[in-house]
């Protein structure tokens, strides 16, 4: 399971993804900038939402982990599940399989700054 720095993780969005890696952002309102992301790379499984609320991370249950097996041939070494506040009546779960995680903190802003004529860069 994973456990997160201290901080407001209210708001989450797929912030990018490409097919090497897919990241989470996490901040307390993401319309301008987000201070979280959780960095998963060589992803091999995922049902997520596209942005939610206050997801409370678990470990997987014996189901999840047959079930990504099943998909993907072998055992990932990253096995993210959650359950979170997708907006409707009843609460979303997620799954997602990768390669590998990465905890990120620090600002990224999400607009465009005039000085630089580009988005800040990623958290390090």
């Amino acid at each position: 399971m994973i456990e997160l720095p201290e901080g407001s993780w209210w708001d989450w969005d797929v912030y990018s993804w490409s097919p090497g890696e897919l990241r989470l952002a996490a901040g307390h309102d993401l319309g301008y900038h987000h201070g979280l992301e959780l960095v998963l790379t060589d992803p091999l499984y995922v049902r997520c939402p596209a942005s939610f609320q206050d997801p409370a991370f678990r470990e997987p249950t014996p189901e999840e982990r047959r079930l990504v097996e099943r998909q993907c041939g072998e055992q990932p070494g990253v096995l993210l599940a959650f359950e979170a506040d997708g907006g409707g009546p009843e609460p979303v779960s997620g799954l997602i399989a990768a390669g590998g995680l990465e905890v990120r903190v620090g600002t990224v802003l999400r607009y465009r700054t005039e000085s630089a004529g580009s988005t800040a860069p990623p958290p390090r």
